[in-house]
Order: structure tokens, then sequence, then C-alpha cells
């Protein structure tokens, strides 16, 4: 039975540079990606969503990223993601859907169906994108429109005719809204009042991070950092706003009816369709069996610089590396993790040499 010494789970951002630095360190290592095609997260993202329109692609490592344009992202990045694992030969196997990871004396067992593969040390880099988080309302069951995520939204063209509600204070509600309000009749609710900002600083980003890295730190899950960050209208929501559609934003409602969406106060307002664009979760539920997570809910990592973008070593567990998860969570900070971790995997295998009995316990 082969021993690899490292799995990376995931080939979107943050696992290609993982795998591009395991290979430059020459530790011997596989790729399970769950797609059935390269482009990790963003080949599932709408069509209108431009290169125009996306808040930053980073370089990869040895590869720029694709320019502004006007082309789809959905197609834009996933070529170019496949183009970069052709080139620098990654060793990514896909369709594979990891269901679980479990510990077997030094070793990790990586299972997917009836498949399964060994390693010394695991790299997860599995993102939020299949975990949206779609809270329950009171009613929810009885609305007889469409309720949609961000992860299902199919275009500003399919709602056309339709009164939409669009629940969320992130940068994907400001985005629908500024797709939706020129074409049809529109209500923004949020939880909290969004908050505006006229420029983003490097200063403000930083101090962002470090938020959310705290919270990790402390093993809590991973938190927005809009509410630091801000929001901001870019060219292309002007016409929305010139329209009011972020001025009427009203406050969370209390319940869902089988025609709309009611507030504590009796207020009513009708809706043919609920777009919840509320978020995701870290898809970190194949770790479950190796017990990462704190009492507090989230899985603490590890520091070991200045960048809090390099914190990917599960403080459960150091066999396990996790980039793009928490201070990560972004395609420059997945860059950072990646080559993070790779380090972090090296140092590993270095410390705790393979025994050969290691590989015949598994017989």
């Amino acid at each position: 039975m082969h021993v690899y010494d490292a799995v990376v789970i995931g080939a979107g951002q943050a696992g290609l540079s993982a795998s591009f630095h395991l290979a430059r360190l020459g530790v011997d290592h596989v790729v399970l990606d769950a797609n059935e095609a390269p482009g990790g997260a963003w080949q599932h993202r709408w069509d209108s969503l431009s290169m125009h329109d996306v808040h930053g692609v980073a370089d990869l490592p040895d590869a720029p990223a694709p320019g502004d344009s006007g082309d789809r992202a959905n197609a834009v990045v996933p070529a170019w993601f496949g183009d970069y694992e052709h080139h620098h030969r990654l060793p990514v196997l896909r369709p594979v859907r990891v269901d679980e990871v479990r510990s077997h004396g030094d070793l990790l067992v990586v299972r997917a169906g009836q498949r399964s593969w060994t390693t010394r040390t695991l790299v997860s880099a599995t993102g939020t994108w299949t975990r949206p988080f779609l809270p329950y309302y009171p009613g929810a069951e009885t609305f007889r429109g469409e309720q949609l995520h961000t992860a299902d939204y199919p275009g500003p063209a399919y709602f056309d005719g339709k009164r939409v509600v669009v629940v969320g204070g992130g940068a994907s509600a400001v985005q629908f809204l500024g797709e939706l309000a020129p074409r049809t009749d529109v209500v923004w609710v949020t939880r909290r009042p969004p908050v505006w900002r006229d420029h983003f600083g490097e200063d403000a980003g930083r101090h962002a991070i470090e938020l959310v890295q705290e919270r990790v730190r402390a093993g809590l899950p991973p938190a927005s950092v809009v509410s630091v960050t801000g929001l901001a209208l870019r060219p292309q929501e002007q016409e929305a706003a010139r329209l009011g559609a972020y001025e009427r934003r009203r406050p969370m409602f209390a319940r869902i009816e089988p025609d709309g969406v009611r507030w504590a106060d009796g207020s009513f307002e009708r809706a043919d369709a609920i777009l919840w664009a509320t978020g995701f979760r870290p898809a970190v539920g194949h770790l479950a069996p190796l017990h990462l997570r704190s009492e507090h809910g989230g899985i603490a990592l590890l520091q070991s610089g200045a960048d809090v973008q390099t914190a990917t070593t599960a403080v459960r567990d150091p066999r396990v590396q996790l980039v793009g998860y928490g201070p990560s969570a972004s395609t420059i900070g997945g860059n950072r993790a990646g080559r993070a971790a790779a380090l972090a995997v090296r140092r590993h295998l270095l410390a705790h040499p393979l025994e050969a009995d290691d590989d015949r316990a598994l017989a």
C-alpha cells in the first residue's frame, strides 16, 4: 500500500498553491478534487458574473491572474486553473468527493466511497462553496414562491417580472441588488445596518484579517469581515442606487408567509422569490473523525509568523493543514496559506520520519 507524504483535498486557488509548493519541495502528494473539471468553486458561479465584477483574483504561484474583462468569470478562471494544472503537472485526481479522514496510528486515511488514500499529512483546501448557509425563519416551509441561495443564483433575467426579497448584508447582496433593481421590484433586508465605506485601505483589510485570526486562534468559527471592511458601490451598481434600492433597506423580518414576509410590527411585503445572500460556512465535515474542533465550535490554528494568513496548522493535530480557512479565506490568502502549509508539511515530515512498521500496520 502506497503511503503519500501529503494528500491535498480540493483544487481551488488554495489547493493549487499548496500542490505547487509541495511539488517544488519534492513532497510526494496527490490532490483530490470533487469537481468534474478544473475551476474549483468558480465554475459554479452565475453567468452574469464577469471578470470585471469579481472582487479580485490573486496570482497563482508562477502564474499571473487573468485581467479585468467583460468575459464570464465561470469560464475564464476555470480555464486558467486547468492550464495551470497541466503546465505544472500537478497530480490532480477528479472527480473524488472525500467522505472522511481518519487517523490510523501515525498515519491518516482519506476515504471517498470505496476508495482510500493513506498519507502522513493532510492539506484541507475545501473552501466554503459546498456549504451555503440558509437561516430558518418561521413559516419558511409555507412560502409558495421560490427560495434561492447565492450558490443557486441563476442570473438577473430569471427574476424579470418577479418581486424579490434579497436577504443579506454582504457584497453578494449588494451585487444582486445592483443587477436586479434596474429590471424588477426588489426589497433589501439585513439583520443589522450595513457599514458603508468611501474607500478600502490596506490597513482596514489587514485589521479585518487579524480579527478573523483572533477568532480562529481562540477556536471560534470564522466570521465575516464585512463589518470591518465595509461595503462600497461600484459603477455597475450606481443605477440601483439612483433607484433607491439601497436606501429602502428594511430590518430582518420575523416570519415567512405563503405570499411574502412579515415583520414583528405587522407590516408585510409581498414576494415571488426570496434570495438568500447569507454566506457560506467552512466545508470541513470530512475532518470530523479527527476531532479538531475546539469547545467553541471552530478549528484553532497555530500562527507561525507575523502574517496571520499563514496560520494553517491545526492545533489539535499538526499533521493537518487548513488553507482557505479563516484568515486565508481569500484568493491572495489562499496563495500565502498554500505555501505556508507546504512548508509546515515538510517540517512535519522531517521531524517525524516514516517507520517501516507504519505501513505494515495498515495491511
